[in-house]
């Protein structure tokens, strides 16, 4: 045996003729290929190529739960023209094929997240081996950044798995598990994790004494005869790929369709030629602005991961080991299901035991879902779902360092239980209440520890919704704020802090874009008009369905406290409040703006809803682009009000806050980068244009005529986007 002296971010060690490379990123909990770690990996290839006493080599990672997470993204700002990203592209690709290549077979030990550019090395490894672990993921999230696989994975993975698999891995970004890795042939074997490198040593050594091929070929059955071998049958597939990909995207993401016309690339033509292609696509989509804007949701994303909401990030937060939730409604049991899930004991409290019965069994359903798709196993059904218990007293509160409230939205409500809860609870413990516009400070009037009461406003559904907004008062502890956000990250929350106020940050902006909504409807435009031009600017679903499925009643309560706090511009309209007044409460009620059929599902316009209030019966045609402006402008400028006002604190919050919590297209980016694109002084003209027709709806936030007067951008116009 001899070892080679630790390199920066591998080591190499010759076992028996086999080199093992461990890839360990200083300073990095994760490992990711950037310039120099490329450098150093081709500087051990060579030195491997060279040595005739080296036969095989593995490659494993030594950070637990981590194989490579992919390229280094910092070197994607590097880009300046197509032609760079394209150049760095086509560096890959010739390193990847010195992988597959070269004289000396390769061995890839997975063993936690293999991710991107790590998959595409694996992909170009001989053989490819899975610890059996939870955390063993395989992935290829570039069209999540606005790009498609750029070092042959668009290429080699449809040889590997078929043509089927491929597209709906690279399509779609989705994680792919180890037993299902091996279902479907994108790894080879798997193992415990405490034999891998033993096992992967032993395979490298079979590969160059030719007992194991190092060309295996993927087996045929009818379904691959049909399709991935017949042009035909391709072509049928391809078709349809695009099709729903339309559909989907509403052609919002090009790296969606270049990654069908790389992954076609690879059925025609040579090999290289469809190395070229996908070189090319790359480049193009590295420089699209819908890259630049995903790339900066990336960055924005993990910079909010490393910021406790506190000044100097100081280490004050506590540990929390196990929580209370009152009310086992809806939201209660989504809280209550994410926190298990996480592995949190939680005690559920409502004031009757049918309706903790009804909780529990909602948890239960939760659960049940991810068994049955198999994102977890039986034993981890079981377990979490042991770690909920229910009570209609206090019993067990005295221990516990976090209470959420998710009982009914209504100020008495919510004082009421916060004075009963506390006499219970540790002098210690933090009451969080998840409200989505009763101001925190309101609520905390009625505590005798109101530093200690903070607000949790999750969004629904709770298991689904990526957003957590932890609304402060001038009067939370920090510690309080501190230990709210860190257990809001534990639960797998995206979390923002937000000071308080009616609404706070998401809800605040999302009000005058669903009464801008509303004013259409009173000027008779037709329901499914306004919905169809927000979809196609890039929202989800639009404001009108949004609101069936919300609810009609709760949007009502909503609404009326956002009027009472800001007047004549956030009143609802005539048509919400009619409708309303109808007995409609939406998708619950099986009618509202939309009809329902029995299951719940949205069958189209109610078409009788516009007798129910004046303008329905004018019906008149608005241009797309005129009820998209409304619309959006209204909530960037209410967004923009909220900075001014430090309602966020960062532009990047509020990007944030409107992307994950509302669905504000990720392709722009969030209100604030929206505003950057479209230019502060056009949009200031804008505003001034349509507060000429409607005033006082679209007054133009005092912080954006000053920005448009100095010339200034919410974000730097070079370098890092936060």
């Amino acid at each position: 045996m001899s070892t080679e002296p630790k390199a920066s971010a591998l080591s190499l060690e010759v076992v028996e003729g086999v080199a093992v490379l461990t890839f360990d990123l200083p300073g990095e909990s994760i490992n990711k290929f950037s310039p120099a770690v490329i450098e150093e990996f081709t500087r051990h290839i060579e030195r491997i190529e060279k040595d005739a006493a080296i036969t095989g080599a593995v490659l494993i990672s030594a950070k637990p739960g981590i194989f490579i997470a992919g390229a280094d993204i910092d070197q994607f700002l590097e880009f300046r023209t197509a032609a760079d990203a394209t150049a760095a592209s086509a560096f890959g690709h010739a390193m990847m094929t010195r992988i597959e290549k070269g004289r000396v077979p390769v061995v890839a030990a997975i063993d936690g997240a293999c991710l991107g550019g790590g998959l595409e090395f694996s992909l170009a490894c001989a053989y490819r081996i899975a610890a059996d672990t939870p955390k063993t993921v395989l992935q290829l999230p570039e069209t999540q950044l606005g790009l498609i696989p750029g070092a042959g994975g668009t290429q080699r993975l449809p040889r590997l798995v078929g043509l089927q698999a491929a597209l709906d891995m690279i399509l779609t970004a989705k994680n792919v598990r180890a037993k299902k890795a091996l279902q479907i042939g994108l790894v080879d074997e798997l193992v415990h994790p405490s034999i891998l490198r033993d096992i992967a040593i032993q395979r490298a050594k079979e590969l160059a004494s030719g007992k194991l091929a190092r060309k295996r070929e993927r087996p045929h059955g009818a379904k691959e005869l049909l399709l991935d071998d017949n042009p035909i049958g391709r072509a049928v597939v391809f078709r349809q790929a695009r099709e729903m990909t339309l559909k989907k995207s509403k052609g919002h993401y090009p790296a969606l369709l270049a990654s069908l016309d790389a992954v076609a690339a690879a059925y025609h033509g040579s090999e290289a030629e469809g190395f070229a292609e996908e070189a090319r696509l790359f480049g193009e989509m590295a420089m699209t602005p819908v890259s630049k804007e995903l790339i900066f949701l990336f960055y924005a994303t993990t910079s909010l991961k490393k910021d406790v909401g506190i000044p100097g990030n100081p280490t004050v937060q506590k540990p929390v080991d196990r929580i209370a939730v009152l009310g086992t409604g809806f939201m209660g049991a989504g809280i209550a299901a994410i926190s298990v899930m996480k592995e949190v004991p939680v005690r559920f409290k409502d004031t009757e035991a049918d309706r903790v019965a009804k909780g529990v069994g909602a948890v239960r359903d939760v659960l049940k879902d991810r068994f049955t798709k198999r994102r977890i196993t039986r034993q981890q059904y079981e377990d979490q779902l042991g770690l909920v218990s229910g009570t209609t007293t206090y019993t067990g509160f005295g221990r516990v360092p976090l209470v959420i409230e998710a009982v009914f939205e209504d100020l008495a409500v919510k004082q009421a239980v916060l004075k009963e809860t506390e006499a219970k609870l540790s002098p210690t413990a933090i009451f969080a209440t998840n409200t989505s516009t009763i101001p925190i400070a309101r609520i905390a009037a009625a505590s005798a520890r109101p530093e200690r009461v903070i607000g949790m406003h999750f969004f629904s559904p709770v298991h689904k919704m990526p957003l957590l907004e932890v609304i402060v008062t001038p009067r939370t502890a920090p510690e309080v704020t501190a230990t709210v956000v860190e257990f809001g990250r534990r639960i797998g929350k995206t979390v923002i802090i937000v000071n308080d106020a009616p609404g706070f940050f998401v809800n605040r902006i999302l009000a005058p874009y669903v009464n801008e909504a509303g004013k259409l409807l009173d000027e008779g435009v037709a329901v499914d008009a306004i919905d169809k031009a927000m979809s196609a600017f890039g929202f989800p679903v639009g404001p009108i369905n949004l609101i069936d499925e919300v609810g009609l009643d709760i949007a009502g309560k909503s609404g009326a406290i956002m009027a009472d706090a800001f007047g004549g511009r956030m009143q609802p309209s005539d048509a919400l409040v009619k409708v309303l007044g109808a007995g409609r409460l939406g998708r619950k009620g099986k009618k509202g703006f939309y009809l329902y059929d029995e299951d719940g599902k949205r069958e189209g316009v109610d078409e009788t809803v516009y007798a129910l209030y004046a303008g329905g019966a004018k019906r008149r045609e608005v241009p797309k682009e005129e009820i998209q402006r409304r619309l959006s402008l209204a909530m960037v400028n209410e967004a923009a009000r909220c900075l001014e006002e430090g309602i966020v604190r960062t532009a990047r919050d509020g990007d944030i806050g409107a992307v994950f919590g509302i669905g504000f297209p990720p392709f722009r980016g969030g209100p604030f980068r929206h505003v950057d694109a479209v230019g502060v002084a056009e949009v200031v003209r804008q505003l001034d244009a349509l507060d000429a027709v409607h005033a006082g709806r679209f007054t133009t936030a005092a912080i954006l005529r000053e920005m448009a007067r100095a010339g200034r951008t919410f974000y730097p116009k070079e370098g890092k986007p936060v």
